[in-house]
């Protein structure tokens, strides 16, 4: 017995001293490599050719160091506190307007948020920016005019724009505000569904979402949609306390884990739900994120949604802000996210999705299970039970998309027609359509011309190879059969581009609400959403299914 407990004690010592070697060799490393960074930059800076800017120097050695890590973990100097702001907080002073370039190097308003300080002061999409007091902005790109339009709520500057179509500037004063992004731009009932469209999880968006719900089955909803398409996330506690609109009290949601234990936390549900029963699909997209994939994950893994769209983006990490010196901020990951199942729904390659760990492979394609025993897997994002398959946006498509003649059509469209009723009353005759299309033939578009490009492509191989003459007659051939024609292609793809004009256009007369509600007219996930609605018995055996 003695002898037991003797070996017993040297084990536990040599364990301790083996332990304590182990830091002391971490903590020399560190140290070291501290102190070899500090011995470059002095260098550098003693007997480099040209004088260095130590600020932009250190932060290009801070933002390399940091890259390495995650995509998430970032360092904001005193300078760069109102984008820490906006992406914490979803709010920050100015105008309230998305902005963008044009290829005339103007920077123009690209979209004004309802009931802001742009819209209120009657500023349009297309409006071109002159002039921001006394700074002129030709020749400035976006960040540097998003700057000057940013500053402290109650502040004013006068802006001096050109409006499309007028000989003559204009100038609107302008006082900046705490700008607040809507959490929900839209709600109401699809069919006889309730349908939520959730943009974010803001500090206070669970109030929104229960008067929301409350709303929608006053107006007679039978089931519930809720879109977290493209919502990248936010407030984990208001996540929570949204699934629990729809779980019992006493469940726990997610679970944080890191490598500080005292970090460590487990998030419940502690209010007595609104609606236990009401069947509910819930759409995802491959940029849902964070907070978007615990409530999806979690509805899942309590088998109280079905789930419809694409997988998730796989963001199961936790940020926390930790103060620095000079004002600054480090964003960090310190922890990852579990949901009811066990599972993380972290892609498993986080490391700026280029680089496999070692360690990945330990959680890959990880199963576990539901409440009611249905198979889901870990390091994957959030698979939805029902995936759509979604054509590839074709070329000419995406490039009219980005191109200015969009919002040039959309800018003479809103000036020559009076605003629909509504949005449900819109509809884009195939009279706009041509007169678009002549518009972006006028306008000499150009875009990248795949089958052009690989027939040239494969000339160039076949010359290489000593084939190109023996096969001249048919790649001729070939050639003129792909010549390219502009009206036939818009005429091709006609389907999708109307859809691109008519959101240009509704946005105008309805800001982001109204582009919601236009979107749902073709909406493919949603029409799946409501055919499983639709079908109860389908609806139950998914959510059963072992």
């Amino acid at each position: 017995m003695k002898r037991t407990f003797i070996t017993y004690l040297l084990m536990m010592v040599g364990t301790a001293f083996v332990s304590l070697n182990a830091q002391n060799d971490r903590t020399f490393s560190v140290l070291k490599n501290l102190d070899v960074f500090h011995n470059i930059y002095r260098n550098l800076d003693a007997f480099y050719v040209d004088t260095l800017d130590a600020d932009k120097v250190i932060k290009v050695g801070i933002d390399a160091m940091l890259h390495s890590l995650d995509p998430y973990t970032e360092y904001f100097p005193e300078e760069d506190q109102s984008d820490l702001k906006m992406m914490t907080q979803a709010k920050y002073g100015g105008i309230g307007s998305l902005i963008r370039m044009m290829k005339d190097s103007t920077v123009i308003i690209a979209e004004p948020y309802e009931g802001m300080p742009a819209a209120t002061v009657g500023l349009q999409a297309g409006d071109v920016l002159l002039k921001i007091d006394d700074h002129d902005l030709k020749g400035m790109g976006t960040p540097e005019v998003s700057d000057l339009l940013r500053g402290e709520p109650g502040t004013t500057f006068v802006l001096k724009f050109q409006r499309p179509n007028e000989s003559k500037p204009r100038e609107v004063k302008i006082t900046r505000q705490s700008i607040k992004l809507p959490a929900i731009p839209y709600y109401g009932m699809v069919g006889n569904s309730g349908y939520i469209n959730l943009s974010q999880f803001t500090n206070d968006c669970y109030g929104y979402v229960r008067k929301a719900v409350i709303s929608l089955k006053e107006q007679g909803a039978q089931n519930l949609i809720f879109d977290l398409r493209g919502n990248p996330g936010g407030a984990l506690d208001q996540a929570v306390r949204i699934v629990n609109l729809f779980v019992p009290k006493g469940l726990t949601i997610v679970e944080t884990r890191g490598k500080v234990e005292g970090g460590n936390q487990t998030y419940k549900t502690n209010d007595q739900p609104l609606d236990e029963e009401i069947p509910m699909v819930v759409l995802v997209s491959n940029s849902s994120a964070s907070a978007s994939e615990i409530v999806a994950g979690s509805l899942q893994d309590l088998d109280r949604a079905v789930i419809v769209g694409s997988r998730t983006y796989g963001k199961g990490l936790v940020q926390s802000i930790r103060e620095l010196p000079y004002n600054g901020d480090l964003k960090l990951t310190t922890a990852k996210y579990y949901i009811p199942s066990g599972r993380c729904i972290q892609e498993i390659d986080y490391k700026q999705r280029r680089e496999k760990t070692n360690n990945s492979n330990t959680t890959r394609d990880e199963e576990f299970k539901t409440r009611n025993g249905r198979i889901v897997k870990s390091g994957k994002g959030i698979m939805p039970d029902i995936e759509v398959k979604h054509d590839t946006m074709q070329n000419i498509v995406y490039y009219l998309a980005n191109d200015d003649v969009l919002i040039q059509y959309g800018t003479k469209y809103f000036q020559t027609h009076p605003a629909p009723a509504s949005v449900a009353e819109f509809k884009l005759t195939d009279a706009d359509f041509e007169d678009f299309k002549q518009m972006v033939i006028d306008s000499d578009f150009k875009y990248d011309r795949l089958s052009e490009k690989r027939l040239d492509d494969l000339k160039k191989v076949a010359e290489f190879e000593g084939y190109y003459e023996d096969a001249k007659a048919e790649f001729e051939a070939l050639e003129k059969k792909l010549t390219h024609n502009l009206s036939k292609e818009i005429d091709h793809h006609a389907k999708d581009i109307r859809q691109l004009i008519a959101l240009e256009i509704i946005k105008r007369y309805f800001y982001e609400s109204g582009s919601v509600q236009e979107a749902l007219k073709d909406d493919l996930d949603l029409q799946k959403a409501q055919e499983i609605l639709a079908d109860k018995a389908a609806y139950k055996k998914i959510l059963a299914e072992f």
